[in-house]
């Protein structure tokens, strides 16, 4: 099958790797006044790359995805006098690879013998990340003469960018080089580029330099072993997405400095090329059972940097885990410390990821060294995280530079009134009670199984939980009996149906009744737009289809309301939010987006973007896989010697099929037909299989 062109909704093509990331136009051209750039450690090292021939830019032909960190772009240059079929053929190699590396090939199509000359254009602003999402208007860097290339140099001397070719330029002005090629008829020509970066960390250079040979066009950046696991599926669009998405999982993989064995996912590009709390830690819950050593990895870089003390200016606490880390010279400003701690869910999300992860095959030998982290942000949960002792876990801000809103929807304007009002803090929403009481079961689970104190305590505290849930939380209006967006800090209901609900489903919290209820809102079309679910319904007062938190669709909270409505079997919601995602892909060239338009499918018929949604986006990739679990029904208890299949019926494919997914020792194959029923099978392990009944 062909490779699909990876351009962006917004003419735009993004190579990332690691800490890396390139943003271009569909030529491969890195143009001055945009976002476009290339970006290590939260500093645009380049603002500028244009490629020239004989001082015009070639006319774009084709945008190639090779992997998630390369890309092939095609272009012509007309030859005067040579016809109108294009005679001068430009094919441009980029690698994401520590930095950027490119080779420029021209083919000589024509009878005649030609001389050109190659321009690379280039510039740099050593613009931070956040000056650069906002527009904030940065002077230029003035370029100097190095190495036979151009270098750009912070006044600091700290931040600097080197950028050479080979062969040598044969002239260069301010801000240009300039290769003098041969190109014979019917020969080809090859000019390459190495970019290499330097901030207070170090250096950054690409391993494939110019000197070494010509890069093969389908080379990965780094060795790609695909996943033992695979899936096919009689709809190819789903199939492709979930082979996109862990393709896009593998290119945001990071690994912990402290610890290089120990990989997360930073959470997207290019603003969150980072660690994330609540982002990673749910990108590797959703990953699961398909990649063990994801969650793995995640949990002991969050639990290396779990709070230990009280910083106002961080807003750490004993047991919190952190929001986000920052590298580069951003955090050297003064702009964001290198560690905040500013979020309400991740702490949470952390006990439920370990537990699932034990569950999915992490050993005892390996979940064993975490239960003083498990049980420091258990402690947390009734301890600073219930800042005014009222049963929830609420927030607001410690300090001048933190955020607002401290749930996944934290913009300003993320939590407010059906009227649009805006919710004053302290702030408890409804999703982070729901992750705190599945926290608390799993806690429990975790201390009895391994013979540690206070299993019971917890149990008693999650049933608590669940009744003070009930009492002050659940609302009835004209849109019918809801859970509220949350409590304000004068603990009233913020009201007006939103997709926070949908988080509730798997968690344990609601009752079926409730479930029900909740799966009635997810379904109606004020909160299901036909392409997945709005962040907020469309008959509230602050509705915005572009609306960051107001009103768009996040494709992974559309993934876990799926996940919780296939756990409650509600199989009609659950299918037409995930078909939604399945039309869509391909608009996103089968990567799914940060977040797209919530606009009605009647509105419009095609998806569309939001401007600066990041792409690859971690949890949106980890969605897909959480929608072929959710397919699949796909529940595992290694520690029991169990794994259950209860797949969405009727399935929303004709066919589906996963094989040789790794469970502990075991392997476990699934085969879903929508006429023939299911059939599934573990080999090489001791796992018993149990398969729903379904209808034949």
């Amino acid at each position: 099958m062909t490779t699909p062109p990876m351009v962006g909704p917004l003419g735009e093509v993004t190579c990332v790797r690691g800490e890396t990331f390139v943003v271009s136009d569909p030529n491969g051209d890195i143009l001055r006044g945009g976002d476009h750039g290339v970006y290590v450690r939260d500093t645009r090292f380049l603002d500028r790359l244009e490629l020239l021939v004989d001082g015009l830019p070639p006319r774009p032909l084709t945008a190639t995805d090779t992997g998630p960190s390369s890309a092939t772009f095609h272009a012509y240059v007309p030859v005067a006098g040579a016809g109108p079929d294009p005679t001068v053929v430009v094919e441009r190699r980029r690698v994401v690879d520590g930095c950027l590396h490119e080779e420029i090939h021209l083919r000589n199509h024509g009878r005649t013998d030609l001389e050109v000359e190659v321009g690379l254009r280039l510039g740099s602003d050593l613009a931070y990340i956040f000056d650069v999402r906002h527009d904030r208007e940065i002077d230029p860097v003035p370029a100097e003469h190095r190495d036979g290339g151009l270098a750009f140099v912070r006044a600091d001397g700290v931040d600097q960018v080197t950028v050479t070719v080979d062969p040598v330029a044969h002239r260069r002005d301010t801000d240009t080089l300039y290769v003098a090629c041969q190109l014979p008829a019917g020969q080809r020509t090859r000019v390459c580029l190495d970019v290499v970066a330097t901030d207070v960390y170090g250096t950054v250079s690409p391993p494939r330099r110019c000197v070494a040979p010509p890069v093969p066009v389908a080379a990965p950046a780094t060795p790609w072993h695909r996943p033992s696991w695979s899936v096919r599926c009689s709809d190819r669009r789903f199939t492709r997405l979930v082979e996109r998405s862990v393709e896009d999982l593998h290119a945001l993989r990071m690994v912990d400095p402290e610890a290089p064995d120990d990989a997360f996912c930073a959470a997207g590009s290019p603003w969150y090329l980072t660690l994330f709390g609540r982002d990673s830690l749910w990108t590797a819950l959703m990953s699961l059972p398909f990649d063990l050593t994801l969650a793995d990895g995640t949990l002991r870089t969050l639990a290396r940097r779990q709070g230990t003390r009280h910083d106002l200016g961080t807003e750490e606490a004993p047991g919190k885990i952190l929001h986000e880390i920052r590298r580069g010279s951003l955090t050297h400003r003064g702009d964001l410390p290198p560690n905040y701690y500013g979020t309400i869910d991740a702490t949470p999300l952390f006990v439920v990821l370990a537990h699932e992860a034990w569950r999915c095959g992490l050993g005892d030998d390996r979940l064993r060294p975490l239960l003083p982290h498990v049980e420091a942000a258990l402690g947390w949960l009734c301890s600073d995280g219930d800042s005014d002792a009222d049963g929830f876990l609420e927030y607001r801000k410690l300090q001048a530079r933190g955020l607002d809103n401290q749930g996944w929807k934290d913009s300003h304007d993320g939590v407010q009134f059906a009227d649009g009002t805006l919710a004053r803090p302290p702030i408890a929403l409804a999703e982070v009670q729901a992750y705190a009481y599945d926290a608390a079961r799993r806690g429990a689970d975790l201390l009895r199984h391994f013979g540690r104190p206070g299993a019971s305590g917890w149990d008693r505290w999650a049933d608590d939980l669940a009744d003070r849930f009930r009492a002050s939380f659940w609302i009835e209006d004209h849109h019918g009996r809801y859970p509220a967006i949350a409590l304000d800090g004068e603990k009233r209901a913020v009201d007006g149906p939103a997709s926070n609900m949908g988080h509730l489903l798997a968690s344990g919290l609601v009752d079926g009744t409730e479930a029900a209820l909740i799966g009635a809102q997810l379904g109606h079309q004020r909160l299901a737009s036909g392409w997945g679910l709005r962040t907020l319904a469309s008959d509230s007062a602050g509705f915005n289809p572009l609306g960051y938190h107001t009103g768009s669709v996040w494709p992974h909270d559309t993934a876990i309301a799926v996940w919780g409505l296939a756990v409650r079997h509600q199989q009609d919601v659950a299918t037409g939010l995930l078909r939604g995602l399945v039309e869509v892909a391909p608009g996103f060239s089968s990567r799914l987006p940060e977040l797209f338009g919530g606009f009605a499918r009647d509105e419009a018929p095609a998806p569309v973007p939001y401007p600066a949604s990041c792409r690859p986006q971690a949890w949106a990739a980890a969605g897909a896989l959480l929608l072929l679990r959710a397919c699949l029904g796909l529940h595992a208890d290694l520690p029991d010697g169990r794994v259950r299949i209860d797949p969405l019926w009727p399935p929303p494919f004709r066919s589906l099929e996963v094989t040789d997914l790794p469970l502990g020792d075991a392997r476990l194959s699934v085969r879903i037909d929508r006429d023939h029923g299911v059939d599934a099978e573990v080999v090489d392990g001791d796992l018993a299989l149990e398969v729903s009944e379904v209808p034949r």
